[in-house]
């Protein structure tokens, strides 16, 4: 829902910019590896995560690292954002997050560009997910909306040998949630193997904290969108569902 903001300042556009050209050699796709056990995910076990592949965007210094895994009952979904000084002040689910600091995954199970999955979440694991009916110019959009037995969970972001420097997001997207979305009709779910959704990732940061929040502004779209927007399906990449790795080739 990148609902630009009247008045964004020059120093925030010009970061929103850059990020979006850091993405610029995003990969056409993200193949999603499944695993058959959920055990440490939600922990953000390092271990747990050894079968996600990796994609990395935005400017040095606020850079996000993305995962995703799946096995027989949910998606699963991990955002690394560094970060030396994360804040917030809204508390309460589909507050405009936007509005701070986030992370946020779109997910068009349909590939329709229309009645896809937006979910953001704070530094203080405070979520607004949201079934965006319409993409721009002409949003349209159901806050009320929510994901059943969607669970997330923040947890310090620790870089090798340089303390904590940011702030992990851990998600639990529960396949059969997500079956109520209108865009859900016709796609298998789970998903079976070579199943291809359409999806996007971005991050919010605001160096200039609470007090001046458009102040160097960084909004930062893996894929970029070319527009004032972050809701242009165009962009959208494929969300590949690989096969499970049989025991006997597993390292």
């Amino acid at each position: 829902m990148r609902r630009r903001r009247a008045g964004l300042a020059a120093a925030g556009l010009a970061s929103l910019v850059a990020g979006r050209a850091a993405a610029a050699d995003a990969p056409r796709e993200y193949v999603v590896a499944a695993v058959t056990e959920s055990a440490g995910l939600l922990d953000g076990k390092d271990d747990a995560w050894r079968a996600a592949s990796t994609v990395q965007w935005g400017p040095r210094g606020y850079d996000t690292t993305f995962r995703a895994l799946w096995t027989p009952d949910a998606l699963f979904l991990r955002f690394d954002a560094r970060d030396p000084s994360p804040w917030h002040t809204m508390t309460r689910r589909d507050e405009h997050l936007w509005e701070e600091e986030v992370v946020e995954v779109f997910l068009d199970l349909a590939r329709t560009g229309r009645d896809y999955y937006e979910l953001e979440v704070s530094p203080a694991n405070v979520v607004c997910d949201v079934l965006m009916i319409q993409p721009s110019p002409d949003k349209k959009l159901d806050l009320g909306w929510n994901l059943a037995g969607l669970e997330t969970r923040v947890v310090p972001f620790h870089d090798t040998g340089a303390g904590v420097t940011g702030w992990t997001t851990l998600a639990r997207l529960p396949f059969a949630g997500l079956r109520a979305l209108p865009s859900a009709t016709g796609v298998a779910l789970p998903p079976r193997a070579g199943d291809r959704w359409r999806f996007n990732l971005f991050r919010i940061e605001r160096p200039g904290g609470p007090a001046h929040p458009e102040q160097g502004a960084i909004e930062a779209a893996w894929s970029p969108t070319g527009q004032p927007s972050f809701h242009v399906p165009a962009a959208f990449r494929d969300f590949v569902f690989a096969a499970p790795v049989p025991a006997a080739a597993r390292p």
